[in-house]
């Protein structure tokens, strides 16, 4: 009895200091819920590209890849210094400067899966793309838009980093800038990339995943883009209801890898009477949903990471 006692003490000890490791590895809604009201308060300004509420979201997102000891993969650091141009409206200082936040999970593999999420947003509307004309003027927070899309970009670097296994594929996590001014962030990376594109397995986006419908469902685009897709998802179930779609091209951030033969899948929870407007605020996002939503992509991740190299396959 009394070894058995010791015995039991031993295994209940090691299951006290086991827990916190999967833990660790865990999507935790109060991340999410902590990265989103973060970016999307007042005093980010609407993250505006080249405006200091921009460039407070790159420094949040280098933050949080040094925290979990991502390897730098930028031209300087993490970052990726780039220039962007207004060309919506005439405004004063239409040459702004932008960054890429850029980190890398090295497993030392053949290849590299990317995952993006861009961190800008509106400003205050002046730089165009505002939906409410009488809005103008007024702080456009971003908290679907893409708040949401740099808080699961962030769990799932700590999730990755933080797992104890060593994947057989490399991750390069890209907090792309300068989204809403025509995906320069994504483009400048693609034409001036820090890994050779032909290393690069596929590309995960996330933009706008806070606004969960169930009656719209998640969308999953780019479904077609590589015949090994329909593999990938054998088997995979959740707790929301999500629609695959072939095409590749459009919308955010993907489209710059779509368009260099690169397979892509772009998640976006649709949009929403406060896209584009002052009133998409923190207060409206389902983080439960977020949490579900981060969970079918990581079964998708581990899926894609039991194929050998996917092929591309254009869709429009």
């Amino acid at each position: 009895m009394k070894n058995f006692r010791v015995l039991f003490s031993v295994a209940i000890m090691l299951a006290f200091f086991a827990a916190p490791i999967w833990a660790t590895a865990q999507i935790n809604p109060k991340n999410l819920e902590k990265h989103i009201k973060y970016l999307s308060a007042d005093r980010m300004k609407g993250r505006e590209t080249g405006m200091k509420g921009s460039s407070k979201a790159a420094d949040y997102v280098e933050k949080y890849f040094k925290k979990y000891k991502l390897s730098p993969k930028g031209e300087k650091g993490y970052r990726q210094n780039f220039i962007a141009t207004v060309k919506r409206v005439k405004v004063d200082n239409p040459e702004r400067k932008s960054d890429n936040i850029i980190g890398f999970l090295d497993n030392s593999a053949d290849y590299t899966i990317v995952i993006g999420a861009h961190y800008d947003h509106l400003g205050t509307g002046h730089i165009g793309g505002s939906r409410d004309s009488l809005g103008v003027g007024k702080i456009h927070n971003g908290a679907d838009d893409n708040a949401s899309g740099v808080a699961g970009l962030l769990e799932l670097a700590r999730h990755y980093a933080t797992n104890d296994i060593k994947e057989p594929f490399n991750m390069l996590f890209i907090g792309f800038g300068a989204e809403e001014l025509g995906l320069l962030g994504s483009k400048h990376f693609t034409e001036n990339p820090t890994i050779p594109l032909n290393s690069i397995q596929w590309m995960l986006n996330m933009d706008m995943i806070g606004r969960y419908n169930p009656d719209n469902g998640l969308a999953v685009i780019g479904y077609g883009t590589s015949s090994a897709f329909p593999k990938i998802f054998e088997g995979i179930t959740s707790t929301i209801k999500f629609n695959k779609s072939k095409d590749g091209n459009g919308g955010s951030d993907q489209t710059s890898f779509y368009k260099k033969n690169i397979p892509v899948l772009f998640f976006h929870t649709g949009g929403h009477d406060d896209y584009h407007k002052p009133t998409d605020d923190a207060d409206k996002i389902d983080y439960k949903a977020m949490e579900a939503i981060l969970k079918l992509e990581i079964d998708v991740l581990d899926n894609s990471m039991k194929q050998p190299k996917m092929d591309f396959q254009w869709t429009n």
